[in-house]
């Protein structure tokens, strides 16, 4: 008689004991690798419009609208340009690889790039988070693309920074759904995720071994998922997200984890800027005289209504809570990015500038008072030497 392996035995008994079926061997996975690179390129941008690059048109990004869009989504909308595809040849064979780039109002672009993927086994995707060509690593052929759009852009920038910073990566895997057994039976999305939630746990943290995850960072890698629909899943990580879903439903939660990995690349630019405003103040502070105090009064004052602007611009882009569903997967890449913890430090900062600049406009005040006081009691002292002078000469 033959007996299954004891792992499956074991999982079957643990799943049924939860109250879920195992769904049977399934037919394989379809679908394509995104890929995030989100770059701070400049302090701002000039509101004149962009009409082309690389020879491409410009156009407005417009999320496709499905059943679960509100009646007027809430979505910002940047310029967008779409480059033809190009062909690669990647570990298991040749690709056509999609690329597209969006420019943004706060100093920022963010460039896709879309892979096809068809693989038996969820384990075999693990291969594409690095993904190498035969020609170079995609990590570099997109650096090289940013550095020659922002080389282009390079006159709509208002202070572009002297080199590409690091980008903020993220890669988001996509099944096309719905999931189906060998034999064509249909496999509910969330009874799929428990039973291959440690597969999944090393695709995201990029474990080619999934055997040698604890069940405790299978559990915590794949904590943060939502599902809508009997076919469809989210599971979101640190450098990784996973969904699962029909194509043409696929273009929202998309953006809305490219937003979230924006968000994260500026609230770092951000930070950067704060620390290195807040560095340079005391510094100058330390040595300053009264017309030095004068000038950094006006700097601290300029910058806090610049970081006002851009924290705005930067809500703004957010701007895409009309979806219940929606907002609880901002929600959760929020909360796996901290970003609300960045938002706190920043906040903390912001109110030290604050505070340095309330004190440095107090101590101006009471400068100005004593020069006041100074000159009227100067005026005082000539007056009566006029008095005085006056009656001695009569």
């Amino acid at each position: 008689m033959i007996t299954e392996p004891v792992k499956l035995q074991e999982r079957k008994t643990v799943v049924a004991a939860e109250g879920r079926s195992v769904p049977g061997r399934m037919a394989g996975y379809r679908g394509e690798v995104v890929y995030m690179y989100a770059y701070d390129v400049a302090y701002d941008v000039s509101r004149e419009p962009v009409e082309t690059l690389f020879g491409q048109p410009v156009e407005e990004f417009v999320v496709g609208a499905d059943r679960r869009t509100p009646r007027e989504p809430f979505f910002y909308r940047p310029q967008m340009v779409r480059l033809p595809p190009v062909e690669r040849v990647g570990p298991f064979g040749p690709v056509r690889v999609q690329r597209a780039i969006k420019l943004l109002p706060v100093g920022a672009i963010s460039i896709t790039v879309r892979v096809p993927f068809a693989v038996r086994e969820i384990g075999e995707l693990v291969g594409y988070h690095d993904l190498q060509f035969a020609h170079g690593s995609l990590h570099d052929e997109i650096r090289q693309l940013a550095e020659a759009a922002v080389a282009e852009l390079r006159s709509h920038y208002i202070r572009p920074h002297p080199q590409l910073l690091e980008e903020e990566a993220y890669t988001v895997f996509c099944i096309a759904g719905p999931l189906r057994t060998e034999e064509g039976a249909p496999v509910s999305a969330e009874q799929w995720f428990h039973a291959h939630r440690r597969e999944i746990a090393a695709l995201l943290t990029q474990e080619p071994v999934a055997a040698r995850l604890s069940k405790q960072e299978a559990d915590e890698s794949t904590g943060r998922y939502l599902s809508y629909y009997e076919d469809d899943l989210v599971v979101v990580d640190w450098d990784a997200a996973l969904i699962v879903d029909e194509p043409q439903d696929m273009d929202e939660p998309l953006y809305i984890m490219e937003l979230a990995n924006l968000q994260l690349a500026e609230l770092e630019a951000y930070d950067r800027i704060l620390d290195a405003a807040l560095d340079g103040a005391y510094r100058d502070l330390a040595t300053a005289g009264l017309r030095s105090r004068v000038k950094i009064l006006r700097e601290l004052r300029e910058l806090r209504i610049d970081l006002a602007r851009f924290s705005d611009e930067l809500s703004n882009v957010t701007k895409f809570f009309g979806d219940w569903h929606l907002a609880r997967i901002y929600e959760k890449i929020a909360s796996r990015f901290h970003l609300g913890d960045w938002h706190r430090t920043i906040d903390g900062k912001l109110k030290t500038l604050d505070d340095l600049y309330q004190l440095l406009k107090h101590d101006q005040t009471n400068r100005w008072m004593i020069i006041l006081e100074a000159t009227i009691v100067l005026l005082f002292i000539i007056d009566l030497i006029v008095l005085f002078g006056g009656f001695k000469g009569g």
